[in-house]
């Protein structure tokens, strides 16, 4: 029987000008994952990362980044069809909740000069590298979308949204760019 795969929501989607290069991220793996203090030892051995603890940050090892979401939450993001994916069955046994994720959300990049003030006309949240350097990370809005805005380098964002909800992320950050 032959693998289905799903349609990226925003495929073929490009948009650059105004100081912004806006690009659909190719699929991902994700977890939602939630643990008590007890437990982030355990988990973090077996994903070979140690997991964030400090509010507003991530973790990076190879392919495999962990987003710190709150107190006992977070994203944890890797390559199409990883060996995360057995995460939820590698856990039993440990009291948390892993969840795939990976049909719900998609990711869109925007990188630029301008990409700071591109989100920041529809994010409350204030993005000077001082106050969000990079790899921070938090769960925030953009317009009436909630997102997850994780900052990968000095001009560049990593935009994760629920996949009914990013033609209005794409359009809202095309929308914005365009009115620089």
């Amino acid at each position: 029987m032959a693998e289905t795969q799903a349609i990226h929501p925003l495929a073929e989607q490009l948009f650059a000008g105004s100081g912004v290069l806006l690009k659909p991220l190719a699929p991902r793996t994700r977890i939602a994952l939630r643990a008590n203090s007890d437990e982030i030892k355990k988990i973090a051995k077996i994903l070979a990362l140690q997991l964030p603890t400090k509010p507003k940050s991530s973790a990076t090892k190879g392919s495999r980044t962990a987003l710190w979401l709150g107190p006992d939450e977070w994203l944890i993001i890797d390559k199409p069809k990883s060996e995360l994916k057995n995460l939820p069955a590698d856990l039993s046994g440990i009291l948390c909740s892993a969840v795939d994720i990976s049909h719900r959300n998609t990711a869109i990049t925007i990188t630029g000069n301008a990409a700071t003030n591109v989100i920041s006309a529809g994010c409350p949240q204030n993005l000077s590298l001082e106050v969000f350097p990079v790899g921070a990370c938090s769960r925030t809005i953009l317009g009436k979308s909630e997102i997850i805005l994780f900052r990968t380098g000095q001009t560049e964002f990593h935009i994760e949204c629920w996949r009914s909800f990013s033609d209005y992320v794409w359009k809202y950050l095309v929308d914005a760019a365009k009115s620089l």
